[in-house]
């Protein structure tokens, strides 16, 4: 039987466009001296086996921390599949059964994120699991399985752009987290001052 971390690659989406940051990469915004996907990368890389990042710039400022970053696998760079053109990139370059993603504005994400959202899935054999809170869904926080690649595919070239319609389509089950704020993300620089 399969241990979360085992069979489960990690990506980070950076591909956002960091409007409410006067259009900052918000994965390079520095907390506490380190670029902020550093904390993130710091809190995925125990949980999985291999860490990968979705970025449609900078790619050599993140490969220079170390990161394996990932191109835009959309034809002309097409930025309306927003988060969803992250995750195909993610799965088509993933070499292990899962793929765990976050993002990389939200540095203090769950310790166990990886670990119950495998748990979720297994426990109910669905094919993905997404983070829920008391407050509600958290869907880039999620677990799924590389063979939906094709899926996806499909689900962004007939339109599609939610994260939670394609996740609704799969069946990916809900894993109760108990702390809201562990999933509180940095939209502005008001958000980055609090978390400094």
């Amino acid at each position: 039987m399969a241990v979360a971390g085992t069979g489960v690659t990690g990506l980070i989406l950076a591909g956002g466009e960091g409007r409410r940051m006067g259009g900052a990469d918000k994965g390079l915004l520095m907390l506490r001296q380190r670029p902020l996907v550093c904390h993130v990368a710091d809190r995925l890389r125990p949980q999985v086996e291999a860490l990968l990042l979705s970025a449609n710039r900078n790619a050599e400022t993140y490969r220079g921390l170390g990161l394996e970053a990932l191109g835009d696998p959309l034809r002309d760079g097409d930025r309306s599949a927003g988060p969803l053109a992250g995750v195909i990139a993610g799965l088509a370059n993933c070499r292990s059964e899962w793929l765990a993603t976050v993002a990389c504005d939200t540095p203090a994400f769950p310790e166990d994120l990886v670990a119950r959202l495998w748990s979720a899935a297994q426990a109910a054999g669905a094919p993905a699991a997404l983070a829920v809170t008391g407050a509600g869904p958290h869907p880039v926080f999620m677990l799924v399985r590389r063979e939906l690649l094709t899926d996806l595919r499909h689900f962004v070239a007939c339109g599609g752009r939610r994260v939670r319609d394609w996740q609704d389509r799969i069946g990916a089950v809900a894993a109760v987290f108990p702390d809201e704020a562990a999933f509180a993300n940095i939209n502005t620089p008001q958000d980055l001052l609090r978390q400094a």
